[in-house]
């Protein structure tokens, strides 16, 4: 049976957890999905996994087009979420435009970055039928404006705002939220502050739903893993089997632990 919004909602509902892997093509897609991954992102984040930049920034809508068409391809059931990248959703034009041309490749859902501002972006989307994920706290696009890669939310003052931005976003039309490098005590409250679904990512085992990079949980991105990482590949005879075995750590609730978060 295929994984649809409504099955993320009813995770939310239950208290039970659901796992999301990044996926940008055919072959890797069929492996995620088939392992039971209910969700699949292809994220800008292949602009430095397949692309080699050294931020997500010159990645193009045209770029995600092509690799969403790709990853439905293999699908076997999975819910396609799809990146809007970096200005994209400068304007409420580009960002109809370039939802357009992601759901028409083949997405059940876009993400965008940003806080409270997206609000009239995400209502107009709701409006023409487009399903919203909003990405809050450490948002990869704004990499330059933040200095470098940070948690956020350390403090009491950028932590309300991020609950005040979850609110807001949540009440605006966003379907689901991804909280990424949030501290534990603010993920917690910003789960029990809204009635959508809550996809972390170095933020906390409160969150609905987990998500990585699948070059992280594989153990094959260079360089010194963040925090929040687990390779997953580790032990297991087999990639397909990795993925298994993260999925069923997301959904009996040993990933994240402790070490994993902020």
């Amino acid at each position: 049976m295929a994984v649809t919004l409504r099955t993320l909602q009813q995770c939310k509902k239950d208290g039970s957890k659901f796992s999301v892997a990044t996926a940008y093509d055919a072959c890797f897609a069929t492996q995620i999905s088939a392992a039971g991954i209910d969700a699949m992102l292809i994220g800008d984040s292949l602009g430095m996994v397949l692309q080699g930049h050294d931020s997500t920034l010159p990645v193009t809508v045209a770029d995600i087009a092509y690799h969403t068409a790709c990853v439905a391809r293999g699908n076997q059931g999975a819910l396609i979420m799809a990146d809007l990248p970096f200005m994209s959703a400068a304007t409420l034009e580009r960002a109809l435009d370039a939802s357009h041309q992601l759901m028409a490749a083949g997405a059940n859902m876009v993400k965008l970055e940003g806080a409270g501002w997206l609000a009239p972006t995400i209502s107009a989307l709701k409006q023409n039928g487009v399903p919203v994920c909003a990405h809050l706290g450490l948002t990869p696009q704004s990499v330059n404006t933040f200095g470098g890669y940070r948690v956020q939310g350390r403090d009491e003052e950028t932590a309300n705002q991020l609950i005040a931005d979850a609110q807001a976003l949540a009440a605006a039309g966003a379907d689901v939220l991804l909280l990424e490098c949030v501290p534990r005590a603010v993920t917690a409250k910003i789960v029990a502050a809204v009635t959508v679904p809550v996809i972390g990512i170095g933020a906390g085992p409160e969150c609905d739903g987990q998500v990585l990079v699948m070059h992280d949980l594989l153990g094959i991105t260079p360089g010194k893993p963040a925090r929040f990482v687990k390779n997953f590949l580790d032990g297991q005879a087999s990639i397909s089997d990795a993925f298994k075995a993260y999925d069923t750590a997301i959904k009996d609730g040993s990933f994240p632990a402790a070490e994993h978060c902020f």
